[in-house]
């Protein structure tokens, strides 16, 4: 998926290499299938039109579904059509994460997360998980803490302006990144792609509506702004490059 996954698993057993080694192997797999970066997969043979939908794996059509799902659900500000390119990775990398989670859990772990591309799903905890600051690279804008959460930053810092307007074909715009907190990571995921392209206004309203998830902006000109439950996953501090800092919310005004 053009990235890297990473786990951490507190509560290991002698179960735990074997079935890391079967996650490893179905994320192989996710990959063949729904990967962008592969001509031969079949999400890059049906958006050239080499394949018909029910010639592809059958979670091909199970994804698709999902990206309408949360297309309807965030008024069209995601989509699985980037750029006009058949391109579900908006889903697909959150959802790959969320699944090596469930089986883990399955397997007996209740302390571990499991990262894919700057974005975690934890279980259990607390977890302390910080958040990049896209204007101090190596730097952390805030640590948020908390029990089986998933954390998901979209933003240009890692590929620059990539996240495009779906309704006018260009970079978003107002926001160096965006991160949101929930439970399920796909979700999570997709949700923060979608309203990093809303705009920040746009943005922090409708994730104020979404019951269990928060946020938190950084936008063009460095401001922060957050949504109204944000501060209660904040951690106290954050460590610098340069030495312990106190980390403070700044006024809304």
């Amino acid at each position: 998926m053009g990235t890297v996954f990473s786990f951490a698993v507190h509560d290991p057993t002698a179960e735990t290499g074997p079935v890391l080694r079967r996650i490893v192997h179905r994320l192989h797999r996710i990959d063949e299938v729904f990967s962008t970066y592969r001509p031969t997969s079949d999400i890059s043979r049906l958006g050239r039109g080499e394949l018909a939908l029910a010639q592809c794996d059958p979670e091909v059509a199970e994804v698709l579904e999902r990206c309408r799902e949360t297309a309807a659900e965030t008024d069209g500000w995601f989509t699985d059509h980037p750029g006009g390119r058949l391109d579900p990775s908006g889903w697909v990398k959150g959802w790959a994460v969320e699944e090596a989670s469930r089986s883990l859990r399955a397997a007996g772990s209740a302390r571990h997360s499991v990262g894919g591309g700057g974005d975690v799903q934890t279980c259990g905890g607390p977890w302390r998980i910080g958040v990049a600051d896209p204007l101090s690279p190596g730097g952390l804008a805030a640590v948020v803490t908390g029990h089986d959460l998933a954390v998901a930053t979209s933003g240009v810092a890692e590929r620059g302006a990539h996240i495009l307007d779906p309704h006018t074909g260009r970079p978003a715009e107002g926001m160096l990144s965006l991160t949101l907190l929930g439970l399920h990571l796909a979700r999570t995921d997709a949700w923060a792609t979608a309203a990093f392209a809303m705009g920040p206004a746009r943005a922090l309203d409708w994730v104020e509506r979404r019951p269990g998830t928060e946020a938190l902006a950084v936008l063009a000109d460095g401001t922060r702004r957050w949504t109204s439950g944000l501060p209660r996953h904040l951690a106290p501090s954050v460590p610098s490059a340069t030495g312990p800092a106190q980390w403070r919310l700044p006024p809304t005004g």
